[in-house]
């Protein structure tokens, strides 16, 4: 064998046996990809992420979610709920462990919420470490883990096949078909000590000069809106150190505007005595609006909550009762605002006032599938265009 001074161990750099042993190192390494990927075995000393999703009343069950793979629960022996207001496929979440978070589509009936927000069937929102999901009617809390742990690590070009073998996933435009399961995990239960059980709620905090706190929170999401309108200029019609008022994105009336507090508070839910004198603000705010407003002699407004809302962050609603606008298209746009779905902002005062919190009625978000009644009358109308042309005979002269 040849040697030369400039190479390791005597060899020289360009003789025969450095090139074959170069080839074979080449060729084992190529294998051991292969192998990797045929038999399922990790490389060594290679660390993934793993997600989980953990029961907060049950910390020691919890529920491993594959990377990019859809995972369905429900109702049945894999979660233990047998409460039959929960579907058997209720939810589906499919976890991204590169960027730590779970996607969370609702797709029973019943609503199903994260931090206490409705997601809305058909829909879906981003939920990370520290929020809460609950399964059904704010009941069963779950949060989500990211732990790493032994294994491959997940490669950009193994999450785009992950991705397309991934069935494709309906828009809320069709809400009478339900997502067939790629997969449904079964609970693991394991000692886990250490582990939080009581995670707390983030929370995007909002101040007047138009920053956010440290906290960052998914905005995409259409329940996440109000947030990002509320910071917009062109949507502001007043602010003052407490509260912003902007107008509807999708009025339901000729004047529809909804007064926020600067506070982040996620709900109605959220309320206590302390909020006492925010919700009178709110309120006298909401009067100020309709003062201004340059039809107030002609119209009658509204000032009221939502008892279960679609949006975070709390806000009030002005709004006339004309009901003249092309945004107003659904039953469900109706009830909410002509029966008991509608809270009066004074009778949310009284209520924190006299009992420290707002109690909403079991069972209330069965008022939006009631049928169409003119607010004014109580005529029944069979449809959405029907009651437009029937409204038409109660507005001014």
């Amino acid at each position: 064998m040849g040697t030369g001074p400039g190479s390791p161990h005597g060899l020289r750099r360009d003789g025969p046996v450095t090139a074959a042993v170069g080839r074979c190192l080449a060729s084992a390494a190529a294998v051991w990809r292969w192998r990797s990927l045929l038999c399922g075995r990790p490389p060594p000393s290679t660390v993934m992420r793993a997600c989980w999703l953990v029961g907060k009343e049950k910390c020691s069950q919890r529920m491993k979610l594959p990377h990019l793979e859809a995972v369905v629960i429900g109702r049945g022996p894999e979660t233990g709920i047998t409460d039959k207001k929960c579907s058997r496929q209720q939810v589906q979440l499919k976890a991204d462990c590169n960027k730590g978070y779970v996607t969370v589509k609702q797709i029973g009936v019943n609503p199903t919420s994260v931090d206490l927000v409705n997601i809305g069937k058909g829909e879906e929102v981003k939920m990370k470490p520290g929020q809460v999901l609950h399964i059904v009617n704010k009941l069963y809390p779950y949060t989500v883990q990211f732990a790493e742990e032994l294994g491959k690590t997940v490669t950009e070009a193994e999450e785009k096949i992950q991705t397309s073998k991934t069935p494709c996933e309906d828009s809320s435009e069709n809400d009478d078909v339900e997502l067939v399961p790629r997969k449904t995990m079964k609970m693991e239960v394991a000692d886990r000590q250490g582990s939080s059980s009581n995670p707390k709620i983030s929370n995007t905090s909002v101040s007047p000069h138009g920053g956010t706190s440290s906290k960052k929170e998914h905005l995409g999401h259409w329940s996440q809106g109000l947030k990002s309108s509320m910071q917009d200029p062109k949507m502001q019609v007043y602010k003052d150190e407490k509260t912003v008022v902007i107008k509807d994105k999708y009025p339901k009336a000729r004047y529809h505007w909804l007064v926020l507090p600067w506070d982040p508070i996620s709900s109605l839910k959220s309320l206590t005595r302390d909020h006492l004198e925010l919700l009178e603000h709110m309120h006298a705010v909401g009067q100020k609006m309709i003062e201004q407003c340059p039809d107030r002699e002609s119209l009658e407004f509204r000032l009221g909550y939502h008892a279960i809302p679609s949006m975070s962050q709390l806000h009030l609603h002005v709004i006339s009762q004309d009901f003249d606008s092309p945004a107003l298209k659904t039953k469900k746009h109706w009830n909410s605002f002509t029966t008991d779905y509608f809270l009066n902002s004074e009778d949310v005062i009284e209520m924190v006032r006299s009992k420290g919190k707002v109690m909403v009625k079991d069972h209330v978000s069965e008022l939006l599938t009631l049928p169409l009644r003119c607010h004014r009358c109580k005529q029944q109308l069979s449809t959405i265009p029907q009651l437009k042309e029937h409204l038409r005979t109660h507005w001014p002269k």
